[in-house]
């Protein structure tokens, strides 16, 4: 697959909040770093998202009393999964990992600073319809196709890979440059999400291939 100088790599959430050790760990998220540092080297272009929470915020079970992390509540725009705290501003769990080698990258985008609303994909809130600017940001720049890696398959890059081609993009899942959280159903429901959607999963080898 060859990379066009209209692509972009969307690196999503690559934080040591969600490394082993981290305050809302996905497990191996650490394992994909040198295959996404390999991977950057080939696109011109590169985005990253960070998670950047305020305390209190809306998405964190200590916010809400008598909740537990990874249990879910409704709120004003629908449902919403409880997490640890996490990612707060500032912290050094919520930087971008320093072993990610990226000098490159172009643009850093802060997604879930906003108190009351959380904010899985890169492109819109979850109330899905404020927007973070991306698809403006992109189309401006002329980028037209996607290539997503990063934490966690089957939330933050689920949703910003779903928008992003809602919102018109060609958008490609890395999916060995990904892991997930994995609750009950979410990895399953991510990967016929994306196959509703005609989003294609590939390997960082067809990538670079």
């Amino acid at each position: 697959m060859t990379t066009r100088p209209t692509d972009a790599l969307l690196l999503i959430d690559l934080q040591p909040d969600f490394m082993p050790g981290g305050a809302l760990a996905v497990a191996g998220g650490d394992e994909i770093l040198p295959l996404i540092n390999g991977l950057a080297a080939r696109f011109e272009h590169v985005i990253l998202t960070q998670d950047w929470h305020p305390e209190g915020h809306i998405s964190f079970a200590s916010s809400h009393a008598g909740q537990a992390p990874f249990g879910q509540i409704e709120v004003a725009y629908g449902p919403q999964t409880l997490w640890p705290d996490h990612c707060l501003q500032h912290s050094a769990g919520a930087a971008v990992h320093p072993a990610l080698d990226v000098p490159h990258a172009e643009l850093i985008l802060r997604k879930g600073f906003r108190r009351e609303i959380d904010s899985y994909s890169a492109f819109l809130e979850n109330d899905h319809k404020t927007p973070t600017g991306l698809a403006g940001y992109l189309r401006e720049r002329g980028l037209q196709r996607l290539f997503i890696a990063g934490l966690a398959y089957d939330y933050c890059v689920r949703f910003s890979a779903i928008d992003g081609k809602a919102l018109g993009f060609e958008t490609i899942v890395i999916e060995d440059a990904t892991r997930a959280v994995g609750l009950p159903g979410s990895v399953d429901g991510t990967n016929e999400a994306f196959a509703g959607a005609g989003i294609p999963r590939v390997t960082a080898a067809d990538v670079v291939a």
